[in-house]
């Protein structure tokens, strides 16, 4: 994939211009492995991988460290993971070799339920993406600084929620390109590569978890249910990491939280 047919490319100090309509032309009909070449060869050093060892995380681990063996991956400990996720992270981490950077927000979970008591218990969207900052988004956008990353491969895919279904497999957030290798993927194409290259789902699908986040804002699903209903009590679709903001951005910003 000849990066002058998608790059209007100019190196400003280090700053990367892509032109991003042309790109996306390419690589929506591209293959996931040539879409995360593609990115290496556009970004390479500058190129991450986040990961938060859920239900089918090993795929994308798996996809991008055949094409960048020692990629930073980003993974945010939110400090209420259940304890299969630890588990299986380190399994992953021992079978892929993985470079794996580990953040967690500076306000410890008794420090944070102390001061603000137990967000996810207050039947609010707005205090759960409360929550999502100080947990989540804070300590993504420190490791993403820290690292000087560019650019941001996730494993989101078109299906899982309605804000991804509106996704191009490249996007720019701030200063950020963010590249979906699978975004284009369906359950039955992330379920046959497990297969074909014997890869675990994490083990708590066995239990009935479609989706994994922390213990106390997540649940297994019915038959018939969203893979995403079992998440955030219903009241949201998104952690706050894949958008742009969260409404508890702004206002955390401006207090002492941390």
């Amino acid at each position: 994939m000849p990066n002058n047919a998608l790059i209007e490319s100019k190196q400003q100090s280090t700053t990367l211009e892509v032109d991003i309509p042309p790109a996306n032309r390419q690589l929506e009909t591209a293959d996931p492995l040539s879409i995360i070449r593609w990115a290496r060869d556009t970004f390479g050093s500058g190129l991450v991988l986040s990961s938060s060892f859920g239900v089918q995380a090993a795929v994308m681990l798996h996809l991008a460290t055949q094409v960048v063996p020692d990629i930073p991956v980003i993974f945010i400990d939110t400090g209420y993971l259940h304890a299969e996720t630890y588990h299986f992270a380190e399994n992953l981490r021992r079978r892929l070799n993985l470079n794996l950077k580990v953040y967690q927000s500076p306000l410890s979970p008794a420090r944070m339920e102390a001061l603000y008591g137990r967000l996810w218990e207050q039947d609010s969207a707005e205090a759960l993406n409360r929550y999502d900052h100080l947990r989540k988004v804070e300590p993504m956008q420190r490791a993403l600084s820290d690292l000087g990353a560019t650019a941001w491969l996730a494993g989101l895919r078109r299906g899982q929620t309605q804000h991804r279904q509106t996704l191009r497999i490249l996007e720019k957030q701030g200063d950020l390109y963010k590249v979906h290798p699978i975004l284009n993927w369906s359950g039955k194409d992330v379920h046959d590569y497990l297969q074909q290259h014997d890869l675990p789902y994490h083990p708590l699908r066995d239990q009935g978890y479609a989706s994994l986040g922390d213990w106390h804002s997540t649940r297994p699903i019915s038959p018939g249910e969203h893979e995403r209903a079992g998440r955030f009590q219903g009241l949201k679709q998104e952690c706050g990491l894949h958008l742009p903001t969260t409404p508890a951005e702004n206002a955390s910003r401006s207090s002492a939280d941390i």
